[in-house]
């Protein structure tokens, strides 16, 4: 059983998710609901959860505020917030999981498969990409962390060549010769590097590092040489696009 608890000052989306709960994820042991930042950090000293729920937006400590104050994060989060795009970018930054309300049951189901699959915990690296993602602390922004089968990988930026979508799983090509597998869709790993302006998405299957082109040869849509001697093809709808860029 996983010991899970709810974080949140709305006591209606308690009652919700705590039936959801109830009714769609029998491997969950709900042992406490807390309805503030001060009171869930307490919980999680003496609870000592598998799992926990937070809300985002809470008055006077909000859900990153109360995770920067725990020492030893040996737990796994699922953020559950309103639609805050700015909070959702730095959740997604850090390949942490989050959930929007009204929760749907079946992303609630898919999202505690995925902590049911966790090998490890989250490292205490990926949560401060998140906290300093959410200062908006522009020179922290030299990593993303990349789940893999194993747990998280925190991969520097100006390492990745280009990106290969694998049906549900998406293949990061790095300098050093590595090929990464993340357990993510492509879109999910796009979402995390559309933050940094050099990369572009230049095929429904392929981004690549626009540092890390070698040549274009033209076509119908052309292809890539990239710097590891990789061919990466351009498909004919995104080729305008990319020779903007250039």
């Amino acid at each position: 059983m996983i010991k899970t608890i709810i974080i949140d000052d709305e006591q209606h989306c308690i009652d919700t998710l705590s039936i959801q709960l109830q009714e769609y994820c029998p491997d969950i042991k709900l042992t406490g609901t807390f309805r503030s930042g001060k009171a869930g950090l307490d919980a999680i000293e003496t609870l000592k959860p598998d799992l926990i729920f937070t809300d985002i937006e809470m008055p006077q400590m909000n859900g990153f505020q109360m995770l920067e104050k725990v020492k030893n994060i040996n737990f796994s989060v699922i953020f559950t917030t309103s639609f805050d795009q700015y909070a959702i970018r730095a959740i997604k930054f850090s390949a942490l999981d989050y959930l929007l309300k009204p929760v749907d049951p079946k992303e609630l189901i898919a999202s505690v498969h995925k902590v049911k699959l966790q090998v490890n915990r989250p490292p205490a690296a990926q949560f401060d990409l998140l906290f300093k993602r959410f200062q908006h602390n522009p020179n922290s922004f030299n990593k993303i962390a990349i789940p893999t089968s194993h747990g998280f990988e925190l991969i520097a930026v100006a390492e990745i060549i280009y990106c290969e979508a694998d049906d549900n799983y998406t293949l990061l090509f790095l300098k050093d010769k590595r090929k990464i597998t993340a357990t993510r869709t492509f879109k999910e790993v796009e979402e995390q590097l559309n933050e940094f302006s050099h990369f572009e998405r230049v095929h429904h299957s392929f981004m690549v590092n626009m540092n890390e082109i070698n040549r274009y040869v033209r076509g119908e849509g052309g292809y890539l040489v990239m710097s590891d001697g990789s061919v990466v093809n351009v498909s004919r709808s995104r080729k305008d696009g990319l020779l903007k860029r250039f």
